[in-house]
């Protein structure tokens, strides 16, 4: 059985350094393998996880492709464009999708890629999203790491959420984003089990008066909080993956024991 956790919040609240977090909690506590999908055009889960990625290698990328380059020919009933005749859109984008994931130890990465362009996704986006749940039911846990807002989450599941992180900085902006991500939960078409809040970056472990208070009026439990750490820095200049920070990391520790709660 699959647990799904999805992690959502503003860029720059460090939403993408949670899920390396969690994603290395989990393969170092035999809860693995782990499918990380990075449903974050903007984001760079590779990076943290220190897994190679080019341009080419994003379901976004393929999904474009077979748009501009097939053309379905409707009376034969193949297809034309460099494909294989008789190759469906399921086949073609199961036997893709596949060739993309980035292999890790203990962790593969799916990366979605650019947005939609202008066109009818509809067939594709059917296509990719039960080809993508076939894939995840492969593996204990997906980590999915997603866009501020969560409008295609449901285009790339029909798989039920177990758990919706959602993260913000001491910024009014990033605890607004964070309540907006939660709050649509109720619009989605999948069906979320649990969601939680994450304030990362924050100093001696307290919450500013007028956030906590804010955070209170949203009804979503606070899972705890990360402190500020230099370290990370260093390592996002250095070009170090997140993940070789060492057990001893304060960020670290604060998403394990988080992360003993969720896995009780």
């Amino acid at each position: 059985m699959t647990t799904t956790i999805a992690v959502a919040g503003k860029g720059g609240t460090g939403k993408t350094t949670v899920c390396g977090m969690i994603i290395r909690y989990l393969t170092q506590n035999g809860y693995g393998p782990v499918l990380a999908i990075d449903a974050d055009p903007s984001s760079n889960l590779n990076m943290v996880l220190g897994l190679p990625l080019n341009d080419e290698e994003t379901v976004g990328y393929i999904r474009e492709d077979m748009l501009t380059q097939v053309q379905t020919d409707s009376n034969a009933g193949v297809m034309q464009g460099g494909l294989i005749s008789g190759l469906t859109k399921h086949d073609y984008f199961d036997y893709h999708i596949r060739s993309i994931i980035v292999e890790g130890d203990d962790v593969d990465l799916l990366a979605m890629g650019r947005p939609e362009g202008p066109g009818c996704y509809c067939p594709a986006n059917n296509a990719m999203r039960l080809i993508l749940d076939r894939i995840s039911d492969q593996y204990p846990f997906v980590v999915m790491d997603n866009e501020a807002g969560l409008e295609h989450l449901s285009r790339r599941t029909t798989h039920n959420v177990d758990h919706l992180i959602t993260v913000t900085d001491l910024s009014k902006r990033g605890a607004i984003a964070a309540k907006r991500a939660a709050d649509m939960v109720d619009e989605l078409d999948i069906k979320v089990g649990k969601t939680h809040l994450i304030v990362n970056r924050v100093v001696n472990g307290v919450l500013p008066p007028p956030l906590k208070t804010f955070i209170d009026s949203t009804g979503v439990p606070l899972l705890g909080t990360i402190p500020q750490d230099d370290t990370l820095v260093e390592f996002d200049f250095s070009g170090r993956p997140l993940v070789e920070l060492g057990d001893d990391s304060p960020v670290y520790q604060t998403v394990a024991e988080m992360m003993k709660t969720l896995t009780r």
